[in-house]
């Protein structure tokens, strides 16, 4: 088999039997489906998608290659092979002499179907061919169109067709007249009502709207079976705020099936449970449950006749201040809006509460290249919230920062150097050179080779500010013989201190006054 343009080879393979089939017996596609077992209509599709001749083929119909296959609507090949003689000769000269009726006797096919396949697929014929056959002086003094006792008898419905959105076999029910004829009535004689209603079938595709017709003319509403089914629970769920599965298993009815018609034909009823007003969209709302509504009631009422912090009546309330905070932000934007809103001096407007609380904390991360975390844990702040406040309302604030860590290199080189060159612990080095930790973040993040290099803690001798703290107790170990713990408690000095600076900077003190001690 050839290979064909833009089928896939899978589809090519399912169906390659049934193709088989359909161009070497007279089997119809249903009878084909079942021996096969692929489905008729993906079937049917495919063949008249990438084998179209062979439909032509079968239908006699090689030479109308351009003959529209039938889609949706429209006539059917096999009418239009069966008719196609016949009403060939109404649209010739050649049996301009004959009637329709005749014309179908000729033909051997029905009269009444000759002539609704003219009205309906060929309607151009009939006026043509009867002004040639009046001009010819050929009559037969018969009437045309609609009888008067049919306009009649129809006029009823055909009016209510007109003025109302009520289906043909609706209307021929309440003006109690037969379906099939109102229908062929309509067809034959009110074209334009036919296109109309055409017309706002196509424009209702899609459409979901409850009570309205959709694309095929059906009412878009709930069956009377699944209102009964669900009145109960429905009235549950409008009236009180118990939590949907709670009211399934106490009327009894499926949690799926009572989601779906909720969420279907209910959708109302779900935005006002959220706390909204009836016409927003359901889409557009947050699931808030009537509960939610119940739970934050008094902690609003309080933030309306209070000036407290949202999260002082959070924590009144036993509530979570971050959730009641986005509960406010969606459903009291006021509330939100009154709570101290300032602007600042870059004119963001920010909470007046935390721009006072941040303010030093702002100061500080703005004019020194101390990190934000340490500053934060030097003020007692939380570091997440006070970063998440300056990254949202103060850009400019990390950028002035950044600008200060450029010139912690020179701020800095000395200790660098004295990492470099030196095997000194950092904490040596801070020491000695007076750096706070900023210096160890500093190297973590710029230099993070020279924490990972061998160092010794008696590299570099005690530090001035320790000689002079010792020096008064040092002079008293000299020229005294009292012990070590009176003279630390005389200056004021821990003894456990004293003893180790001693045993590491002044060892020959405690060498001489134990060799004193043994003379004596």
């Amino acid at each position: 088999m050839k290979e064909l343009r833009g089928a896939k080879q899978g589809t090519i393979e399912k169906y390659s039997k049934a193709i088989t089939l359909y161009a070497e017996t007279t089997l119809s596609i249903k009878q084909i489906c079942e021996q096969t077992g692929v489905g008729f209509v993906a079937f049917s599709s495919f063949l008249s998608t990438h084998h179209r001749n062979l439909i032509l083929i079968r239908h006699n119909l090689t030479n109308f290659d351009n003959v529209k296959l039938r889609g949706k609507k429209g006539q059917t090949t096999a009418a239009h092979y069966k008719y196609k003689d016949a009403i060939a000769a109404c649209d010739s000269m050649e049996y301009i002499e004959y009637n329709i009726s005749q014309i179908a006797r000729i033909f051997d096919v029905g009269c009444s179907s000759l002539a609704s396949q003219l009205r309906r697929h060929y309607p151009e014929i009939v006026p043509r061919r009867e002004n040639e056959r009046r001009k010819m002086g050929i009559t037969v003094n018969l009437q045309y169109g609609a009888r008067k006792w049919s306009k009649e008898g129809y006029a009823a419905a055909v009016e209510m067709l007109q003025s109302s959105d009520m289906t043909i076999e609706e209307v021929a029910n309440a003006c109690n007249v037969s379906y099939t004829g109102f229908r062929e009535h309509i067809l034959a004689y009110y074209p334009q009502i036919t296109q109309h209603r055409e017309e706002k079938r196509i424009q209702a595709m899609g459409q979901k709207v409850r009570g309205m017709r959709n694309g095929n003319w059906a009412l878009y509403e709930p069956e009377q079976s699944s209102i009964e089914k669900y009145e109960k629970a429905i009235e549950m769920y409008r009236a009180t705020s118990k939590d949907i599965t709670e009211i399934v298993r106490v009327v009894g009815v499926p949690l799926g099936g009572f989601r779906y018609h909720l969420r279907t034909w209910h959708p109302e009823l779900m935005v006002q449970r959220r706390g909204f007003d009836k016409g927003v969209d359901l889409e557009q709302t947050k699931r808030y449950k009537k509960s939610a509504v119940e739970k934050y009631a008094a902690a609003i009422q309080r933030l309306e006749n209070s000036d407290l912090p949202t999260s002082k009546v959070a924590a009144e309330f036993d509530l979570n201040p971050d959730i009641f905070r986005m509960y406010l932000k969606e459903h009291y934007p006021h509330l939100v809006a009154a709570r101290g809103m300032v602007k600042a001096s870059n004119g963001r407007i920010v909470s007046g509460r935390s721009a006072e609380k941040y303010a030093k904390a702002l100061h500080l991360y703005e004019t020194t290249p101390e990190s934000l975390k340490s500053i934060a844990k030097r003020l007692g702040l939380t570091y997440n919230s006070l970063g998440g406040f300056v990254r949202r309302n103060y850009p400019d604030s990390i950028e002035k920062h950044n600008s200060l860590l450029v010139s912690s290199e020179e701020l800095f080189s000395r200790g660098i150097e004295m990492l470099r060159s030196s095997n000194a612990t950092i904490n040596a080095v801070m020491g000695e050179c007076g750096y706070n930790e900023y210096f160890r973040m500093f190297i973590k993040s710029n230099h993070p080779e020279l924490l990972s290099r061998k160092t010794e803690r008696k590299k570099i001798i005690g530090t001035k500010a320790a000689a002079d703290k010792y020096a008064e107790a040092i002079e008293q170990m000299k020229d005294t013989s009292d012990t070590m713990t009176a003279i630390a408690h005389r200056c004021g000095v821990n003894v456990h201190s004293f003893r180790k600076y001693l045993h590491k900077h002044a060892p020959d003190i405690l060498q001489n006054r134990s060799h004193n001690t043994l003379k004596q």
